[in-house]
């Protein structure tokens, strides 16, 4: 926002617009220098044809748009100023290669470039290679939200008024009626404040608004608090506790076995063997058949866990290492795995009775 105001500005002086070009990429969508080197030759308006020379490989794209600025110099060339959002993500392109030569150039006296960089990432440094960290200027300016509650309410109405100019005069009458109700209920500020407190970054804000605007239809023209609580609801989602809604009830077992094996032993790492002996212990409790599965079965159930990130293992593993020993460590708190089985569809009654037990019985 701050830079799209600076450049506006900027550009409304005529000497500036009639001689500066722009480049802008984003990480998200370059996410990797070919990518990114089509992106800044199409903005330029060097793609495909540029006099008899076709580009072909990424080689000779690269080469022709490194020649192309490296051949200018600071008072005959024209400036480009290169606009990288998400610049965290260009620093995980392979060898860095892109900003590296971003870098060099904008440090030489060829073309005049600029190379502004987006990020939320105040590590941003630490991603950096060393060639690329030498060449950059190490100007850095911080943009921290400082306003209050009551700024962030009045941005929440800005942000949802509908402006003068709108078409349906009525419509937009009621509609900006309707969202200043909604900043005075209580329901509403409690939703807001939950959000100030967490974040006050006005992203999470516009996601808030984004949700509950989808809500509304013909049928359903205005916004109400309701809309706006259920999607702060989807906002604050646990994606972990959902990915265990999904899980067989054979890996929920496990997940209970790891809980209890945190709970005696402090946190502290276990391996597969020691959660498959506390299944075990459950399974004998019960003298139950349904939960009674060949070892190979549980280990592969315990490998997806893995997969999908519930589990990690302490330290990088040896080649030569038992995967039925290698230490892991559970990425769920006590809190999440309750909430979780408290919504799993259909879960059996007696994993989670054992879920909720003491460990009094061990």
């Amino acid at each position: 926002m701050l830079i799209n105001h600076a450049l506006r500005e900027l550009m409304e002086i005529e000497e500036v617009s009639e001689n500066v070009l722009q480049v802008h990429l984003n990480g998200l969508l370059q996410i990797n220098d070919k990518i990114a080197l089509k992106e800044i030759t199409r903005q330029l308006n060097l793609e495909n044809v540029v006099g008899d020379k076709v580009f072909g490989s990424f080689a000779e794209n690269f080469s022709f748009l490194l020649e192309a600025l490296k051949k200018g110099d600071r008072t005959s060339s024209c400036p480009v100023i290169f606009i990288l959002d998400e610049f965290d993500l260009f620093a995980h392109h392979k060898n860095q290669t892109l900003l590296y030569n971003l870098f060099d150039i904008s440090q030489s006296a060829q073309t005049p470039i600029a190379v502004i960089g987006l990020t939320c990432r105040l590590d941003i440094l630490e991603l950096l290679e060393k060639r690329v960290k030498s060449r950059f200027s190490h100007r850095q300016i911080y943009l921290m939200n400082s306003f209050g509650f009551p700024q962030y309410v009045k941005i929440f109405k800005e942000q949802l008024s509908l402006p003068a100019e709108f078409p349906d005069k009525l419509f937009a009458e009621k509609w900006n009626e309707n969202v200043q109700c909604l900043s005075e209920e209580r329901s509403v500020q409690e939703v807001l404040q939950k959000h100030f407190n967490i974040s006050k970054n006005l992203r999470s804000l516009h996601m808030l608004l984004m949700l509950s605007l989808n809500r509304v239809t013909a049928s359903h023209p205005f916004m109400t608090a309701i809309d706006l609580m259920e999607a702060s609801q989807l906002c604050s989602m646990d994606s972990k506790a959902n990915i265990v809604h999904g899980l067989s009830v054979l890996e929920i077992c496990l997940i209970i076995a790891m809980k209890h094996l945190n709970d005696i032993y402090e946190e502290e790492p276990f391996n597969f063997q020691m959660v498959y002996n506390e299944f075990q212990k459950f399974v004998q409790r019960k003298a139950h058949s349904v939960y009674n599965f060949e070892k190979p079965v549980v280990m592969k159930a315990f490998e997806h866990l893995q997969q999908l990130e519930l589990i990690k293992p302490v330290e990088r593993t040896s080649g030569n290492s038992q995967r039925e020993y290698q230490l892991m460590k559970l990425l769920l708190d006590n809190t999440q795995i309750m909430n979780a089985l408290q919504k799993y569809p259909n879960c059996p009654t007696d994993v989670r009775q054992w879920a909720t037990s003491s460990l009094s019985w061990l």
